[in-house]
């Protein structure tokens, strides 16, 4: 399952606004800002800071 665009277009970083990148395999939202990977499990963003993974 995949992100939605009208989801990804409204979607920024919960640390600093900022931009996030999508990318598919694995599905993951990226903030290069903050060097962090959010997850995405069964078509959910993961948007919990203390949950994402450093880049």
């Amino acid at each position: 399952m995949t992100l939605a665009p009208e989801l990804l277009e409204i979607l920024v970083c919960p640390r600093c606004k900022g931009e996030l990148e999508h990318r598919r395999e694995p599905e993951t939202l990226v903030c290069h800002a903050c060097r962090l990977v959010y997850a995405v499990e069964d078509g959910i963003p993961i948007m919990l800071i203390d949950e994402a993974k450093p880049l």
